[in-house]
């Protein structure tokens, strides 16, 4: 048999052995396995029973930690008590004082702990980055200051009262900037920016005012807690062109953080094999990053599902517990063969209607059936991320 190489290609693969060299250290460092449990107090207030695979009632926890979850993700919203009805309905609820609480129970039960700031009233994300009421009337120069002097504060407060989290997410699924309008970017040839010359001038002000908040935002993180991993999270995982420029932008404005956090979703951000090809390309061009997927999740049923019909999603996986499981197996083999993917969080996985319901309408995206309460099979091809 004989093999063929171009020059350009073997060059490629050495160059990539030798930083694979380089960051050998940080690639032999603990992978991260948990999820976003933000809602479990809410389910624990109504009396809602977690089961094993076989059935059997337990405290999810102390479950979790069977599984070799070794770390928890919690978000916090600036001011939830003025999120739209609609939105508390969602699961809106996460004011300091319930993270404080969580964040105490997550870290005495030996999980590490991955913060994330809402610097929102309510959802972060792709399609809103609202500002919080309490900015409402913050002008431009003055808000960089106000996520510093909000952030440093409530990381104070929390480690006043002996919560200090390992991982801080400085904003929420933030590709399309964050503190709405003030912090958008505004993306050349997007609706509201056509292409031209002007059009790249307004871009890259609105990512020298972005890159202003997360300067804000890291300085303050490293200020309260200096040990602490700090996280900048992006949601276009299956999109390298808009991945490359984001991490870009970061390294051209200084932007002091340490991990890619990206969210992942087949149904969204399109196939495996293609992020895996990303998750190389981050490998060449942002070797000092760990990286990592900060938010999965893939459709079991979509029972009582406001938002969708049986068929919608299903074009990579069947929306069935089978696909679900075969997802998260064939996603775990993928990011176990990337030496810079450091951590793996699926969101929601504590989603559990079978005693009763917490949120208005159903998911179907967690690790527990909505009607027994069991651990899905997914649960087990979710674990085998970590080295055992």
């Amino acid at each position: 048999m004989r093999f063929f190489f171009t020059l350009n290609s073997m060059r490629k693969t050495l160059v990539i052995l030798a930083l694979a060299c380089i960051y050998l250290p940080a690639a032999a460092q603990q992978r991260l396995l948990g999820g976003d449990i933000s809602l479990l107090p809410s389910y624990e207030e109504q009396g809602t029973v977690y089961r094993d695979m076989d059935g059997q009632p337990v405290k999810l926890l102390h479950f979790l930690r069977q599984q070799g979850w070794n770390a928890i993700r919690i978000r916090l919203f600036v001011d939830p008590e003025h999120s739209p009805q609609k939105h508390k309905e969602e699961g809106v609820c996460q004011d300091f004082d319930y993270v404080l609480k969580l964040s105490r129970r997550i870290q005495r039960a030996g999980f590490q702990l991955l913060l994330d700031f809402h610097y929102s009233d309510y959802w972060a994300d792709p399609g809103k980055q609202t500002m919080p009421q309490r900015w409402q009337n913050t002008g431009r120069e003055a808000l960089p200051d106000s996520v510093y002097q909000y952030t440093r504060n409530t990381l104070m407060a929390l480690k006043q009262r002996g919560v200090v989290p390992e991982l801080i997410q400085v904003g929420n699924e933030t590709t399309n900037g964050m503190l709405w309008p003030l912090g958008k970017i505004a993306w050349a040839g997007s609706k509201d920016n056509p292409t031209g010359e002007e059009a790249l001038a307004r871009e890259q002000a609105s990512w020298d005012y972005l890159c202003r908040l997360y300067q804000a935002g890291s300085r303050a993180c490293r200020e309260a807690c200096p040990q602490s991993k700090i996280i900048i999270h992006t949601e276009k995982a299956g999109s390298w062109d808009i991945t490359r420029k984001y991490y870009q932008q970061m390294r051209r404005h200084q932007v002091d953080y340490d991990i890619i956090g990206l969210s992942y979703y087949p149904m969204w951000h399109g196939t495996i094999s293609n992020l895996g090809q990303n998750l190389d390309r981050m490998a060449w061009l942002f070797p000092e990053k760990e990286v990592m997927i900060v938010e999965t999740a893939a459709y079991y049923s979509h029972e009582n599902d406001l938002w969708a019909t049986p068929d919608k999603y299903s074009e990579f996986y069947p929306i069935t517990v089978d696909g679900q499981l075969t997802f998260t197996r064939e996603l775990v083999e993928e990011l176990r063969r990337h030496w810079n993917v450091k951590g793996l969080f699926w969101w929601f996985p504590e989603e559990n209607a079978s005693s009763s319901e917490v949120t208005k309408g159903w998911l179907n995206r967690g690790l527990f059936d909505n009607y027994t309460g069991r651990a899905l099979p997914a649960f087990k091809a979710f674990s085998q991320f970590i080295d055992k």
